[in-house]
């Protein structure tokens, strides 16, 4: 999280702290929104005491808002009546304004100031269907996708979902999601945007990172529930993979392990490739198998560096006898990448494939008083060597790229390389 600094002459001991400040007006943001929408609901309902009016409340919550920050060069308070008067006089087509839609846009333009793609403002809507995803009861295409380089990309479609069987891969750009531009769509946006009714089609423009053309993909809309861990001896080798780290993904790994075990193989693959991640738990979970007991796995880092903490491995079914080789691509990300981290750092395992996504930071999601949402990152991972995560990735140990033909062709070299590794000294 980035630190704030400031020059000010004003003694310390009579200067309330920034934190504090920007603690409030966050408050008093949000307590306008509430009582904006609170306004215009009751202002149908009663002529006696009548509500203020949106342009009362913003201009009162203003004044509080001078009040809080007093004379900051840095900060002209009075610029939001402003546009909002110059919106409400000139706009040429007054009948389209909606008020509620230029307030949420507030919001979401001020949470997006931070340049930060993972924290984001989710009105009510955006806020019902973000919670419905994880909870795991959604329609739609089956696709990971996140802000790389300023761009809305596909992390990774996941296994057998109408987003796979349709073609996309990670690092596809989506440009338009049906007639949507999508330059300037925070990732909750197009999640709404993609997710829709079941049966219904969405219509994806995208640029791949091997063409100069871009193509249309028509997905229909389906149940998306994903097995997360799959398991099968192959050549004696144990190739477990792992699409995604969910509440029951733990219980099933558990199963697996123990069905490795009785299998003894030669070694194990753990494929990690296209899994956006999930709970940090359960990854810390997964990947106590190859380590000791209470060994750090992961390091959380804050701002505050009193709240940094360190997740340890747990007794759990032991597979740190086998020789593992993980399969990794920019598709694996978030708890994906603490596995591969842990695991790296301490030498329990070689590493095959290409740089992972690079999404090594904490987010919350924190509701507000009106169902709406800031979804926002607090804290980033470190690897148990201190190694940084976000925006960074993991590098393999060997690196072997799976191209495009490749896929087109069934073929894939980065399993053949996991395999005669397996069987070398």
């Amino acid at each position: 999280m980035d630190q704030f600094s400031t020059n000010s002459e004003q003694p310390i001991e009579t200067k309330k702290p920034w934190w504090e400040k920007l603690a409030k007006f966050y408050a008093l943001v949000m307590l306008l929104t509430a009582a904006f929408i609170f306004g215009l609901t009751m202002a149908t309902f009663s002529d006696e005491n009548p509500p203020q009016s949106s342009a009362d409340v913003i201009k009162q919550t203003t004044n509080e808002l001078v009040e809080l920050f007093g004379n900051n060069d840095e900060i002209d308070i009075d610029l939001f009546e402003q546009v909002w008067d110059i919106i409400h006089d000139d706009f040429y087509d007054k009948s389209e304004i909606d008020d509620r839609a230029l307030f949420y846009g507030a919001l979401t333009g001020m949470v997006d100031a931070l340049g930060d793609p993972h924290s984001i403002f989710l009105n009510p809507e955006l806020t019902d269907d973000f919670t419905q995803g994880l909870e795991g009861t959604f329609f739609g295409i089956g696709a990971e996708i996140g802000r790389k380089n300023d761009q809305l990309v596909v992390v990774a479609p996941l296994a057998d979902t109408p987003a796979e069987r349709a073609g996309l891969k990670p690092g596809d750009w989506i440009l338009f999601i049906d007639d949507i531009d999508t330059t300037n769509m925070s990732t909750g946006e197009a999640v709404y945007h993609i997710r829709g009714e079941l049966g219904t089609p969405v219509v994806l423009t995208i640029l791949s990172p091997d063409s100069v053309e871009t193509k249309e993909i028509t997905i229909v809309r389906q149940k998306i529930d994903v097995p997360s861990v799959t398991y099968r001896l192959e050549d004696e080798i144990a190739i477990i993979e792992i699409t995604h780290f969910n509440s029951d993904t733990t219980d099933r790994f558990t199963n697996v392990a123990q069905e490795v075990v009785a299998d003894n193989p030669k070694g194990i693959i753990l494929d990690l490739r296209n899994n956006p991640g999930g709970f940090l738990t359960t990854s810390v979970d997964i990947t106590s198998s190859w380590l000791d007991e209470k060994e750090p796995v992961v390091r959380e880092t804050y701002s505050d560096k009193r709240k940094d903490k360190v997740y340890k491995a747990i007794n759990t079914v032991s597979l740190a006898h086998f020789k593992t080789i993980v399969l990794v691509n920019e598709g694996s990300a978030s708890a994906s990448e603490i596995l591969a981290g842990a695991l790296q750092d301490y030498e329990e395992a070689t590493i095959v494939g290409e740089v992972t996504f690079g999404k090594g930071s904490v987010q919350q999601l924190l509701p507000l008083d009106d169902d709406s949402s800031i979804k926002i990152t607090v804290a980033k991972w470190l690897t148990p060597k201190g190694r940084t995560i976000e925006g960074e990735g993991v590098t393999p140990d060997i690196e072997i790229e799976l191209t495009y033909e490749d896929y087109n062709n069934d073929v894939d070299p980065q399993m053949e390389r996991a395999k005669e590794l397996i069987f070398e000294f």
